[in-house]
């Protein structure tokens, strides 16, 4: 009988180990959600760094000669391994394969930056969860996200600091794309 006693106390039961494991398996299904888009938002966060750098060289660059540079090769500061209009972060810098970042774009057009996420080169990638792309003037001190699928669109509102997802949000907390500026 005390045998049964020690054995009663030292262990624990099929039933209270499965409650545990169910326990831990609902609290784990609540958090990795969250978890992937903090990853998400510290990768924006990258992406919105390095804009702002080619923005600031942009307007040196600007204040040098009056017109801004057509290539990365142009700028004082710029990626390494960046050459021509575009960039990719992770990958081959010039074409994006066998990364899973974000594709850096100098705009010659409109005088803005644009940053959209990849996936080994592709930004319509299926397991891409989420698509959006970012943009900024080199004379505008705010970001335009725009969501590209539904995931897309609430980091975007998250980003931009609004309650309801929208396609296109600028982070001063309006959604719609952030005015252009006055003196490009």
């Amino acid at each position: 009988m005390k045998n049964a006693n020690i054995s009663r106390l030292g262990g624990f039961t099929l039933i209270e180990l499965l409650v545990v494991v169910l326990i831990i398996g609902i609290l784990a299904a609540m958090a990795l959600p969250q978890y992937f888009k903090a990853v998400e938002r510290s990768r924006m966060t990258e992406a919105v760094t390095l804009m702002d750098s080619i923005v600031k060289a942009q307007r040196r660059k600007f204040m040098q000669t009056n017109h801004y540079a057509r290539h990365f090769q142009g700028l004082d500061v710029s990626p390494k391994g960046a050459s021509g209009t575009r960039y990719f972060t992770k990958g081959d810098p010039q074409t994006g394969a066998g990364g899973n970042g974000f594709r850096i774009y100098i705009s010659r057009a409109n005088g803005a930056v644009s940053a959209a996420r990849m996936f080994n080169g592709n930004t319509s990638a299926p397991s891409l969860q989420y698509q959006y792309q970012l943009g900024r003037y080199y004379q505008g001190d705010n970001v335009t996200c725009e969501g590209i699928n539904q995931a897309g669109m609430e980091l975007c509102a998250d980003f931009c600091g609004i309650d309801t997802p929208s396609f296109e949000c600028c982070d001063n907390g309006t959604s719609r794309m952030c005015p252009l500026p006055t003196n490009n």
